[in-house]
C-alpha cells in the first residue's frame, strides 16, 4: 500500500516535472471546461455537452492549424483559440435552440450531441482531415507554428494553462461585478423571480450563458490539439466534458475554485497514470481509487455546507 501512495505522489507532486509535465497539464482542458459547466449551472442551464463542445472546438482549431500551417505563429494561435471557440458555441447553439424554439431539455439534447460529436470526428479523421497517407485515423501533425509554446523550457506545460487562469479571472470578474453577471446569477437562483421582479429577459440570458460556455468548452479542445497532442485524432478526450461536471459543483460554480478542483483531478489523473506505470496497479483500481477520492472530498463538502446552513439558522 505504501508503495502505491508513494507512486500517486511521485507521479502528481513528486517533482517539478510531474507538476509541470503531468499535474497541470492534465489539470488544463479541466479547467476550461469546469469554467464551461460552472458558467451554464449559474444560469440555470444545465449543460452536459462540454465533452461534445470539446471535440468540435478540437476539431475546428485543427482545421485552421492545417490550412495555414506557414503563418506566423501568434496567427495562428489565435486563429486556432477563434475557431475552437466558435466550433464549441455553435455546438452548443443548437441545444440552445431546440431548448428555446422547441423546449426540448438541454440535459437530453446536450448528451446526444456528445455522441453525434464522438462520431463526427471519427469521421473527420477518416475523411477531410486525415493525414495524406490515408493508413491512420488522425490528421497530419500540425506546423511549428500552430504548436503552442512551453511556459517553462524542458516541460511540457503550455500556454493554454495561462490562458486557462486569465479565463477563469474575467469569467469571475463578469460574474460578480457587472450588469450581465448578475442576470446571469438572478436567472440562475430563480428565473421568474428574475423576470417578475428585475425585468431580466430570461431566455435570452440563458442562451447567451449556453452559448458562452459551449465557447469555453471549445477552447478547451483548442487547447489540447495546440498544446499537447499537435493532431487530431479519435479519442483526443478520455471523457474531461463528463469529469468538468464534478469539477464545477466541487468548486461550487466558483471560477476561481475551479482552478483548484481542476489542478486537484489533474493530479488523480497523473497519480493514477504512475500508480499503473510504477506499482502496476491496474486501471480498473486506479479508476476506483479515484472515484472513493472524489465521493469523499464530495460528502466532506456536502457536510460542511449543512453544518454552516446549521449555524446559521
Amino acid at each position: 500500500m505504501t508503495e502505491v501512495l508513494l507512486a500517486f505522489w511521485d507521479g502528481a507532486f513528486g517533482s517539478v516535472y510531474a507538476v509541470l509535465s503531468a499535474t497541470l497539464v492534465r489539470a488544463t482542458p479541466l479547467l476550461f471546461v469546469g469554467l464551461a459547466v460552472a458558467l451554464a449551472f449559474r444560469a440555470g442551464v444545465l449543460n452536459i455537452g462540454a465533452e461534445g463542445q470539446l471535440i468540435v472546438g478540437a476539431i475546428g482549431a485543427s482545421a485552421v492549424a492545417l490550412a495555414i500551417p506557414a503563418w506566423p505563429r501568434p496567427v495562428v494561435i489565435v486563429l486556432m483559440l477563434v475557431a475552437g471557440a466558435v466550433a464549441g458555441g455553435l455546438w452548443a447553439g443548437i441545444a440552445a435552440v431546440l431548448r428555446r424554439r422547441f423546449h426540448v431539455l438541454e440535459v437530453i439534447s446536450t448528451l446526444m450531441l456528445n455522441f453525434v460529436a464522438a462520431a463526427l470526428i471519427g469521421w473527420v479523421v477518416r475523411g477531410p482531415l486525415q493525414e495524406p497517407t490515408r493508413v491512420y485515423p488522425m490528421s497530419e501533425s500540425f506546423s511549428a507554428a500552430a504548436r503552442w509554446p512551453f511556459l517553462v523550457p524542458g516541460q511540457r506545460l503550455h500556454l493554454g494553462f495561462v490562458l486557462g487562469l486569465v479565463t477563469a479571472a474575467v469569467l469571475w470578474y463578469v460574474l460578480q461585478h457587472t450588469a450581465a453577471g448578475f442576470r446571469v446569477r438572478a436567472v440562475g437562483a430563480g428565473a421568474r423571480a428574475a423576470a417578475s421582479a428585475g425585468a431580466v429577459p430570461v431566455a435570452r440570458v440563458a442562451s447567451r450563458a449556453f452559448l458562452a460556455s459551449g465557447m469555453l468548452a471549445g477552447l478547451a479542445g483548442a487547447s489540447e490539439v495546440g498544446g499537447v497532442t499537435w493532431a487530431l485524432y479519435e479519442g483526443i478526450s478520455p471523457g474531461y466534458g463528463y469529469t468538468a461536471i464534478a469539477v464545477a459543483l466541487l468548486a461550487r460554480l466558483d471560477p476561481r475554485w475551479v482552478i483548484v478542483t481542476a489542478i486537484g483531478f489533474g493530479a488523480l489523473e497523473a497519480g493514477g497514470a504512475a500508480m499503473q506505470r510504477s506499482a502496476g496497479v491496474p486501471a480498473v483500481a486506479v479508476q476506483i481509487v479515484t472515484a472513493a477520492v472524489l465521493l469523499s472530498v464530495l460528502a466532506l463538502s456536502r457536510w460542511r455546507a449543512r453544518d454552516r446552513d446549521e449555524a446559521s439558522a
